[in-house]
């Protein structure tokens, strides 16, 4: 656990703080794989602790994981009063984004707190405003917005690989697809922890889609051969061939049947005439 976060909890008896903390464990292990359970976990853990900012801030994360915006946007801001840190300031902006309120939220984007924080903090917080332009349709300043940080950034930074990926999907919607390219190419040579698929989107641009390839060959390809097709078709004969063969063949024991029921019937015809002369 996070060294900060034990200091917080220190503020709490041995048995409760163990026990929260127990509870903070489970929310970041369940997040992204069952944030219903990492919600009860964090419920539990603000009950117990309501006034530990990372109690709060793990319900906040949560929240927004489920998309619950203004839950989400009420526990940032108890936390940003409780601690006096502005480091979710970019989840607030997006909150307010989400909740419709973009004037709200480039309000909020611009106030002084946002000049203090850290640079991760500052791109994310970017690449947040830079949506919001695109929301409203303005697509040279979603680029603007970007362009900076893009420059200046160091490709190791953990923000690095989102901070190209959102420069490049601002360029593609702006129009501009060989720039798009080129930074979608370096978001991917960035993105170590694939965070992004940045990749996928690079062989969209490129045109690579080995599914599609695949379909024309089978489709369209006028040298396409189907060895089963051709095997399904030269049993269909063989099966076709053998049937007539069978019908003939009945149709001769038939005939056969019918020439030996004559014979016997004239055999008759003659023993009877024998019998009418010895009369």
């Amino acid at each position: 656990m996070d060294r900060g976060v034990k200091n917080q909890l220190r503020t709490l008896s041995k048995e409760n703080a163990e026990g929260v903390a127990q509870h903070l464990v489970m929310v970041a292990e369940l997040l992204d794989v069952e944030p219903e359970a990492a919600l009860a976990h964090a419920e539990t853990a603000v009950r117990r602790a309501g006034r530990v900012p990372a109690a709060r801030e793990s319900l906040g994360l949560v929240a927004y994981r489920l998309g619950d915006w203004a839950r989400a946007l009420g526990e940032f801001r108890t936390v940003r009063r409780l601690s006096g840190s502005s480091h979710l300031l970019p989840l607030m902006v997006d909150c307010e984004r989400a909740l419709g309120r973009h004037d709200k939220a480039l309000e909020l984007a611009q106030s002084d707190e946002a000049a203090n924080l850290a640079i991760d903090d500052r791109v994310e917080l970017a690449i947040v405003v830079s949506g919001i332009r695109r929301d409203l349709g303005q697509l040279d300043a979603a680029v603007a917005g970007l362009s900076d940080l893009v420059k200046r950034i160091n490709p190791n930074r953990p923000s690095a690989a989102r901070l190209f990926y959102a420069y490049a999907d601002a360029k593609l919607a702006a129009g501009d697809l060989e720039v798009a390219r080129d930074w979608f190419a370096r978001a991917a040579d960035a993105d170590h922890e694939l965070t992004t698929d940045a990749a996928e989107r690079l062989e969209e641009l490129d045109g690579v889609d080995v599914t599609d390839l695949l379909g024309d060959e089978d489709e369209d390809s006028p040298e396409f051969y189907d060895v089963d097709a051709d095997d399904d078709a030269d049993d269909h004969d063989d099966d076709d061939a053998a049937d007539d063969a069978d019908a003939d063949d009945a149709d001769d024991a038939d005939d056969a049947d019918d020439a030996d029921d004559a014979d016997d019937a004239d055999d008759e015809d003659a023993d009877d005439e024998d019998d009418v002369d010895e009369r």
